[in-house]
């Protein structure tokens, strides 16, 4: 009410006023029959306390004797009746509290002024009884109830009739991450320290708690043994395993004992808080180690897995993990089987195994092996199904004409889809008796729909060959007759090596002119004389139909004619050297007779 000492004397006379109005009122005439009736035996108690020497700032008791609108009057039996402003009195909500007769304790902030005023306080004496309170559980090591109200710096503000501080560090055993989730709890708490003249106080929870922690250890001391099996509060949480509250005591349950199973991360399975039973596999009672299984409640599945996964029976299961060589598949808490990736896939090549399946999928598989001493099953997820390559042989059998899609063109070859799972190569030797084909793309794209004889089938390494030159006839078969040694040819030149020149005698069949077999002539390169697409003849040195290769000879062709042309000449030469022989014959034979003729004249004219 210290506020109201500051007011001027008008206000001070109003006050006045209201008091005297108070105090008529309160002598109403049901008042003094009442005061006439006690006046005898409280006469002298009366006289006693007005005497009585009230100090300001003191804890006295009062008694409510009237309430209006503004202000409450007491009796503190004073030789005055003080006020108390009614809001002191008021709730939240504006509702008042109080009631006549109501014995309340206050406090007399200022005694009568030069209007005859007193002012009391009530909030104040709640103030003073709080401290007073604090000041008893302080010094008899008890504890007190706050309410926390909101999050501050370095802790939380609580109120515990005043407001309190509450250190980060002391509001549990372990560190508090989200401290606006405790706004409006109630917690007990122990008084760290107070300063009434500095309106200061610390408190702690942590304090009662560490209490209350050692109460319990040696109460779970008694029960923890090797064996025993205990229930727990998940304390805290570490890549490696969860701490367990066992009451006084923590105790480590290793990530490798939380189940028979793979677990990824402890946060997988639990979280702050929760309650679980554990067995105590160790306890280091010098240390106060103590280590805890999960998984121990339950039998190991190992023992009897032979039963359940016979080999060749089906197993369904999570993918828990991929690797590059495979997948593996927990079929059973705790048993975990490998998909080799080779038993992914009767026909794909499988380059790694998330091409058919990723982390967390269900799939089914066959059991191939099981070793249960070392803990490891082999599954085959291709075995579902029945394998194509028993069935392809039946159905096109070696020899047969097939007719497909080019599903991929490489540089050796063409792979055409035959049935589902099952390509067929077409390797770039088998697509022409003839042509070179420096690359399949040359005469096919992908998409377009070829015929092709199977050539083999090779069911333990997955391959289905076809052939597409193998639909027509090899003409190397004919060649050695067409092209027999001796014969005189004519082609075009399509290619000069260092070796010989390649002469093209046909489409796809080509000779070769070894550079021994060319006339070197006046030129130093008998290679020289050539060029791209110069028409050339020759004659044919040599065949192979093994080795599809013709060889061909100009020297030789030169040779041939030479002895031909020298034939055809000396023949004639003969023929000619004759016919002027019996010319001379004739003429010599006519001049002798000539000679003779003139002879006979002569010997007659004379």
């Amino acid at each position: 009410m210290g506020e109201q000492t500051g007011e001027t004397k008008e206000g001070n006379k109003d006050l006045k006023d209201k008091q005297t109005q108070l105090d008529t009122e309160g002598l109403s005439k049901e008042d003094s029959g009442h005061r006439e009736d006690s006046a005898e035996t409280n006469v002298e108690d009366m006289y006693e306390q007005s005497m009585r020497q009230i100090q300001e700032g003191e804890l006295v008791k009062g008694e409510i004797i009237k309430i209006d609108e503004d202000y409450v009057l007491v009796d503190i039996g004073y030789k005055s009746e003080g006020l108390i402003p009614i809001r002191e009195f008021k709730t939240s909500d504006g509702k008042v509290t109080a009631k006549k007769g109501d014995k309340i304790d206050v406090v007399l902030e200022s005694k009568e002024d030069d209007e005859g005023l007193i002012t009391l306080s009530m909030e104040k004496a709640k103030k003073i009884k709080v401290w007073d309170h604090i000041g008893d559980v302080y010094n008899n090591n008890g504890t007190i109830q706050g309410k926390v109200i909101s999050k501050v710096k370095g802790g939380l503000s609580v109120d515990i009739g005043l407001p309190a501080f509450l250190p980060g560090s002391h509001i549990d055993l372990h560190p508090i991450r989200n401290l606006d989730s405790l706004a409006g709890q109630v917690m007990e708490l122990k008084i760290l320290k107070y300063s009434k003249r500095r309106n200061n106080i610390i408190v702690s929870r942590r304090a009662i708690l560490e209490a209350e922690r050692m109460k319990q250890k040696s109460k779970t001391l008694s029960l923890i043994e090797e064996g025993s099996v205990l229930k727990g509060i998940v304390k805290n949480i570490t890549d490696y395993g969860l701490f367990i509250d066992l009451g006084g005591i923590d105790g480590l349950l290793h990530i490798t004992d939380m189940s028979w199973g793979r677990v990824a991360h402890p946060s997988s399975m639990y979280q702050i808080g929760d309650e679980l039973t554990v067995k105590v596999i160790s306890f280091d009672r010098e240390r106060d180690r103590v280590s805890l299984g999960l998984k121990q409640l339950k039998p190991d599945p190992w023992i009897d897995a032979h039963e359940r996964f016979p080999v060749g029976a089906r197993a369904r299961g999570r993918v828990a993990n991929l690797t590059d060589y495979g997948a593996f598949v927990e079929i059973e808490e705790g048993v975990e089987g490998l998909i080799h990736i080779s038993e992914m896939s009767w026909t794909k090549k499988i380059k790694h195994p998330s091409q058919v399946a990723n982390i967390g999928d269900i799939v089914d598989a066959v059991v191939l092996d099981l070793d249960t001493k070392n803990r490891r099953v082999s599954l085959g997820m291709k075995q579902i199904k029945p394998n194509p390559w028993d069935i392809i042989g039946e159905k096109y059998p070696v020899g047969t004409i097939i007719e497909g899609r080019i599903k991929n063109i490489t540089d050796f070859g063409l792979f055409i889809g035959i049935d589902e799972e099952i390509d067929g190569l077409v390797h770039i030797s088998d697509i022409s008796w003839t042509k070179k084909i420096k690359h399949p793309s040359e005469l096919y794209k992908k998409g377009d729909e070829v015929q092709a004889k199977v050539l083999s089938i090779d069911k333990d390494n997955g391959r289905f060959t076809l052939g597409i030159k193998q639909l027509t006839k090899d003409p190397w078969e004919e060649i050695p007759k067409k092209y027999k040694v001796g014969t005189k040819v004519t082609g075009k030149v399509t290619n000069i090596t260092d070796f010989g020149v390649f002469v093209e005698l046909e489409e796809g069949i080509e000779g070769l002119i070894h550079s021994s077999e060319i006339s070197k002539g006046k030129s130093k390169s008998p290679l020289g004389k050539f060029q791209i697409d110069d028409v050339i003849e020759a004659i044919v040195v040599n065949v192979s139909k093994e080795e599809k290769k013709i060889g061909l000879s100009i020297k030789k062709l030169q040779e041939k004619d030479f002895k031909e042309i020298y034939t055809n000449y000396s023949n004639s030469m003969k023929k000619v050297s004759s016919g002027f022989g019996m010319l001379i014959k004739e003429k010599m034979e006519a001049n002798a007779a000539l000679s003779s003729k003139n002879k006979k004249g002569k010997d007659n004219s004379s």
